[in-house]
């Protein structure tokens, strides 16, 4: 019994044993698998991809903007996120003392018509008040991210019947570390006043707040406490940082402000851009149902068209068709929302003489911003009264602003639209192997009427995770489909943009994550800023063959780009969906130049695992990493990595070719 227990344990490890060896015989023989990539260079069969092509898309959620690309440091300023019946909730504000020491209710009585709520604040002490006074503070988003020795202008509105001298500070989230403090004596009068005083703290502190406190009985009300740092983009109240981030994927377009935050749960929390202008104080914010949260609207309308401004990025205005996800305005009675978006267009594009111009230029922009485009509507197709609501809006916009180029919330890639439209949408959130296959969905598109703008695209759910490898790689896959297929994909943007990494509920992925001071890009930002040049290059026919019976999960396209230097280069890029390496022998016909080695390079987005993500504690685990190319040649061998994404710039002379050997020639002539 013994002996045929140890034979049949020999013979189990013998199986074993085989059965890794045949593996690792597959593994070897599927690494050295060779495919072949033809690229078709000629002038003859080259096509120029619209100037539009790759944009970013921007909507208020995840704390994208309240909280983050606006760089306003108070959360609920203005005390109105609790709703106009007082008293009501303001959260996030709390108060510094106890019920003995300080009462705080909001009542109606703001100096300000629309938003009508104040804070009324009742000291209850004296010269028995707690050492550094009772008060009220705000903690901002998850904390103020206040830096030595910079400047945050503080701006808030005041009144008290009786003199009373306020103590506004910037301290530690616990109160126990003052950074700056200023001293402010309010007259007693029964006329609100404006405060404006700097702040440079001594110290850094990336979760600060701030303080109001008082020593004096008395009482005293307080409206639109802003805090905002001096140093924003170009003085347009951006985040430095996040800007940065953008400029660098150099967005050709700027969708903005949604999504489904344009649209609503309900059509009384849809964005309404004339609420969203004019001065900030002004302004009466709302609950973006859809995401669940409070905005003030200090990044409303007018600041989307100065971003895409500052971006050099062109605007796309979603607005609302008379539609959310739970009521519909009748076609019947859908007229005053068409001249509602009539007049959002002259306030951007009108003169400064205008009506609604000169609105625009009383905020300090009196040249038009150049909206050429307009969508009508999000994600409404199919609902009953869109149809309708579309075809009013279609119109008076094609009358009143011929050049405009309409968006259809309808997709036309598989058939005719049922109406007029320049453009259609066309949404996709995939797993990774969906979207990888989705590369090829626009070949079949007919090439006659309204171009396709994919709005929206993602791998989302389990492949996503908090931005993975392996999303990017679908990603890039899909945007290799849409390049050559471009002649009839007139735009195509991420979504969603950022994600302030703080919150509870996120929706994952997100192409840039933040806190209060530090920002990250996820794979599928590194991924898109390998395709920032392709809008409007130059595409050429690419076709892959392998030796395999079996198809090699693989995704190619190559253009031609020109930097800022005017030099030119062939960009071949090379998405390997594989789990192993894979050879390719690169073959290009048709070319017009020679090829310079010494410039020509790799750059590989790659990592040991695909489901590798970037963090605060690790932002480059996933990251571009650029080398020498120095067998660039129009017929070259290279080895992709497994689960890997490879963009080769090969750089082109005008001249005979330039070999690695002649550059040194060269360079020995000229020391000589």
């Amino acid at each position: 019994m013994g002996s045929m227990e140890g034979l049949s344990l020999t013979l189990i490890h013998f199986l074993l044993l085989f059965c890794i060896v045949c593996k690792c015989l597959a593994s070897h023989l599927e690494a050295t698998q060779k495919v072949t990539l033809k690229i078709d260079a000629s002038p003859k069969l080259a096509r120029k991809i619209p100037d539009t092509l790759l944009g970013v898309f921007f909507e208020e959620m995840g704390r994208g903007g309240a909280g983050g690309l606006w760089a306003e440091l108070v959360s609920n300023r203005g005390f109105e996120a609790g709703g106009p019946n007082t008293p009501s909730n303001i959260d996030p504000w709390l108060i510094i003392g106890d019920d003995s020491s300080i009462f705080v209710e909001t009542d109606r009585t703001s100096c300000f018509r629309k938003n009508i709520v104040a804070l009324r604040m009742e000291v209850l002490c004296n010269n028995d008040c707690p050492a550094g006074g009772v008060g009220i503070y705000n903690p901002g988003f998850w904390g103020m991210n206040i830096e030595d020795g910079k400047t945050y202008n503080l701006v808030m509105y005041v009144k008290s019947p009786q003199t009373a001298s306020l103590t506004v500070s910037l301290t530690s989230s616990d109160g126990s570390r003052n950074l700056a403090s200023i001293t402010i004596l309010v007259a007693g009068k029964s006329n609100w006043i404006k405060v404006k005083q700097k702040l440079v703290p001594q110290g850094t502190d990336r979760t600060s707040r701030l303080q109001i406190t008082s020593e004096k009985k008395g009482v005293v009300w307080f409206d639109q406490v802003s805090l905002m740092p001096a140093d924003t983009y170009k003085g347009h109240g951006f985040r430095n940082g996040l800007v940065s981030m953008l400029l660098d994927l150099k967005p050709r377009f700027l969708r903005f402000p949604g999504g489904c935050f344009v649209q609503g749960g309900w059509l009384r929390n849809a964005f309404r851009w004339r609420e969203s202008i004019g001065p900030w104080e002004e302004r009466s914010g709302h609950f973006g149902d859809c995401w669940n949260y409070w905005t003030d609207d200090g990044l409303g309308y007018f600041e989307f068209l100065q971003l895409s401004e500052d971006l050099g990025a062109s605007p796309i205005w979603v607005f609302n068709s008379g539609l959310s996800y739970n009521d519909e305005v009748d076609t019947a009675a859908i007229a005053p929302f068409v001249k509602d978006v009539l007049d959002s267009l002259e306030f951007a594009r009108g003169s400064a003489n205008s009506s609604w111009g000169s609105v625009r230029a009383a905020m300090g922009h009196p040249e038009p911003f150049p909206v050429k485009y307009a969508a009508i509507g999000n994600e409404d197709c199919g609902k009953q009264f869109y149809n309708g609501n579309y075809l009013k809006f279609y119109s008076a916009i094609r009358e009143a602003y011929p050049d405009i180029q309409l968006i259809s919330n309808c997709d036309g890639s598989s058939g005719p639209l049922d109406h007029p439209a320049d453009l259609y949408d066309f949404h996709v959130y995939a797993d990774a192997k969906t979207l990888f296959s989705m590369k090829n969905t626009f070949d079949k598109t007919s090439r006659i009427g309204p171009k396709a703008f994919v709005s929206e695209y993602a791998v989302w759910k389990t492949d996503a995770g908090r931005g993975t490898l392996l999303a990017a790689l679908a990603e890039a896959a899909f945007l290799t489909g849409l390049e050559k297929n471009s002649d009839v994909v007139e735009m195509a943007c991420h979504a969603p943009l950022f994600v302030n990494d703080d919150i509870e509920k996120k929706w994952n992925p997100d192409v840039i994550v933040f806190n209060t001071w530090q920002h990250y890009g996820t794979p599928s930002y590194w991924m898109q800023l390998l395709f920032r040049e392709s809008s409007g290059s130059i595409v050429h026919p690419t076709t892959i063959s392998s030796s395999s019976s079996s198809n090699v999960s693989l995704a190619a396209s190559a253009i031609t780009w020109k930097d800022s230097d005017n030099s030119s280069f062939l960009r071949v890029k090379i998405v390997n969906f594989e789990s192993v390496a894979v050879q390719v022998t690169i073959s290009t016909t048709g070319l017009q130049a020679s090829i310079d080695v010494l410039r020509s390079t790799a750059t590989v987005i790659t990592s040991s695992n695909v489901m590798d993500e970037n963090s605060f504690s690790n932002p480059n685990k996933v990251v571009p990493v650029k080398s020498q190319l120095f067998d660039a040649a129009a017929h070259m061998q290279v080895t992709v990595a497994p689960h890997s994404f490879t963009s080769f710039d090969l750089s082109l002379a005008p001249s005979k070719l330039v070999t690695l050997a002649g550059r040194y020639n060269e360079y020995l002539m000229s020391e000589l």
